[in-house]
């Protein structure tokens, strides 16, 4: 029985498409995406999610944390993955999940990431300092941060003149919508096979 998948978004979600379109491509044979959920009722993800056929919910504060735990009972939900969720998830939430949340973060920890590290403001940090490589990484999530244990990473060359939204899209084309649907697939076949030895 394949993993279910609950994503969590906030924005575009051009991540969660990566997802949906890696799903269409049987990229992710242990894992289907069940669910997304947005804190946020503008986001344009939902709209991503709903041309999909995939069912929606908005979690919203007050009570964010319990509406979405609701939400994933609901629906059976195995894994989370975070994808452009510009909230931070409390320890009490997140011992609930042990290694069943994960997140990409546009870097290569542990550079650039942590409180404060996220959208533009990474790369720009990336830039400001002169680093010659960037990338992305994704990880599970703790109590920290960006401070779980990373499950895979991908490098992206900074070239001369970029800016911080022309390096923003390379990572995202040369590694996130790659890395993501990939370390779904890891984790939701562990998962799986987890079960099966029950």
């Amino acid at each position: 029985m394949r993993t279910r998948i609950a994503v969590l978004v906030s924005g575009g979600g051009t991540n969660l498409q990566a997802l949906i379109d890696a799903q269409g491509r049987g990229e992710i044979p242990d894992g289907e995406i069940a669910l997304v959920i947005s804190n946020n009722p503008k986001a344009y993800a939902l709209e991503r999610a709903k041309r999909a056929g995939i069912k929606t919910a908005v979690c919203a504060k007050p009570d964010m944390e319990k509406k979405i735990l609701e939400a994933l009972a609901f629906h059976d939900i195995g894994m989370i993955v975070l994808a452009g969720f510009m909230a931070i998830l409390s320890k009490d939430f997140v011992s609930r999940w042990p290694e069943r949340i994960i997140n990409i973060h546009p870097s290569l920890i542990p550079s650039f990431c942590g409180e404060g590290f996220y959208g533009l403001r990474v790369h720009e940090a990336a830039l400001n300092y002169g680093v010659k490589v960037t990338g992305a990484t994704v990880h599970y999530v703790n109590e920290i941060p960006d401070g779980g244990r990373i499950i895979c990473q991908k490098a992206v060359e900074i070239r001369d003149g970029d800016t911080p939204e022309v390096l923003q899209r390379r990572v995202m084309e040369q590694a996130e919508w790659i890395l993501l649907p990939r370390a779904a697939e890891i984790v939701a076949k562990s998962i799986r096979m987890e079960r099966s030895t029950c």
